[in-house]
């Protein structure tokens, strides 16, 4: 079985384990940890290529998913959701292959590695209630630009969420105004790579129909510049 892929974990491009610098989250984690000892309870790490030529950016570690795993999008529909769409444009390869019998992204060792794709997130650590604050999400933003610098062959990032969204622009040095969130709009970003918008995959947008797996794949054909 391949051995889970990380971006190379240099302070630079990830927090320390036991990170503190958001007060709120680092209490938050303890919670956790006292709640579920067995739970990851830490900064989540960026996976996949270190080749990527697309970045995919969340907001947060889910509670009961990559808080729990120690993976982006592991283990919650949110990442059933992506991890089917990567597969359905091959982006995502299992080792053995009939690990693809488990629910997509379901846990950390499930063999899979990306193709020139890399996860991450904008906050690294779980915030409450799925919300960071403003102040969290400045905060970890150095994480952000340092992973995406650390892509020398980045062109393309999607966005999942508006919080997302905003976020990568100001991660990139660009300014909100001129950079308007909407589901499937395509920045071309003062860099020369492309930012696309998606909506969040979440389980409430999902269950909402604000977001389904058409939608998703329609974002995807953007980035690979192919017909949905």
């Amino acid at each position: 079985m391949n051995s889970p892929q990380i971006l190379s974990a240099l302070p630079a491009t990830e927090p320390a384990h036991d990170c503190a610098l958001c007060p709120r989250l680092a209490a938050y984690r303890q919670t956790c940890h006292s709640e579920f000892p067995n739970f990851w309870n830490a900064p989540v790490p960026a996976f996949g290529d270190p080749d990527a030529w697309l970045a995919i950016v969340g907001l947060a570690p889910g509670k009961h998913g990559a808080n729990r795993t120690g993976r982006p999008f592991t283990g919650d529909p949110s990442g059933e959701m992506l991890f089917a769409g990567l597969r359905d444009f091959d982006l995502i390869t299992y080792d053995p292959p009939e690990f693809t019998r488990h629910l997509f992204g379901g846990f950390r060792d499930d063999g899979a590695s990306l193709n020139g794709v890399m996860i991450l997130n904008a906050v690294k650590c779980v915030p409450p209630e799925n919300k960071p604050t403003p102040e969290e999400m400045r905060t970890c933003r150095p994480y952000l630009e340092s992973a995406l610098a650390a892509l020398p062959k980045l062109t393309t990032i999607i966005a999942l969420g508006q919080v997302a969204h905003q976020s990568v622009v100001k991660a990139c040095g660009e300014k909100l105004p001129k950079r308007r969130f909407a589901h499937g709009a395509v920045h071309h970003l003062l860099d020369g790579r492309r930012l696309i918008d998606s909506y969040h995959t979440s389980r409430y947008n999902q269950n909402t129909g604000r977001m389904n797996a058409e939608m998703l794949n329609e974002v995807f054909a953007l980035a690979l510049d192919v017909p949905a």
